[in-house]
């Protein structure tokens, strides 16, 4: 299974050589760019795997556009890659959420595994944020239906299984979703 990497570097030399090591080990290199504006517009367009970022680039540096990638998720992890390894450039690194940190000059030894972790991170992330909309749409509509229940119990003067169970012929009636429902009769009180 190929995996989408965007190469984001003002060096025309060092995206070649990543690109080149890249393909090699059998990613898939989708894009590239020489500063942070394009590797943002990049993702927008591509969302690839990984990004592969310089740090010191024109226009929009690489820990500005690697804020805006993983606030906006627009590719599932970013390495950084950088001449610097001072302890602020860490921190902003930590604070933009990147998954890696590889100081230049780059070899194949220190960057494939560095890469594996971050697309496996990455993929795990991506699961936890699918587990926690699944979660948040379950509990929604749970409490869009306790407040449906309510409504019917005071109106009918029935019990709570009553109530519910009136929802969910209704439900299976309409052939629709509980939440449907019980958001019809919240709406309709």
């Amino acid at each position: 299974m190929y995996k989408n990497i965007v190469i984001a570097d003002d060096e025309p030399i060092t995206r070649m050589d990543l690109a080149e090591m890249l393909k090699e080990a059998g990613y898939s290199v989708v894009g590239e760019a020489s500063d942070g504006f394009d590797a943002v517009e990049l993702c927008r367009k591509l969302r690839p795997d990984l990004v592969l970022m310089d740090v010191k680039m024109p226009l929009l540096d690489g820990l500005k556009a690697s804020k805006v990638i993983t606030q906006e998720g627009l590719a599932k992890s970013v390495v950084l890659l950088t001449a610097y390894s001072g302890r602020e450039f860490i921190e902003q690194a930590k604070e933009a959420g990147v998954m890696g940190y590889i100081i230049k000059p780059i070899d194949e030894k220190s960057l494939m595994p560095a890469i594996e972790v971050a697309l496996c991170k990455g993929k795990e992330i991506e699961q936890m944020k699918k587990d926690i909309e699944f979660i948040r749409e379950q509990l929604e509509t749970r409490k869009t239906v306790e407040k449906a229940k309510g409504i019917l119990m005071k109106k009918y003067q029935i019990s709570e299984e009553e109530a519910y169970k009136r929802i969910r012929k209704l439900s299976m009636d309409k052939r629709c979703a509980m939440k449907q429902i019980a958001s019809t009769i919240v709406i309709n009180q």
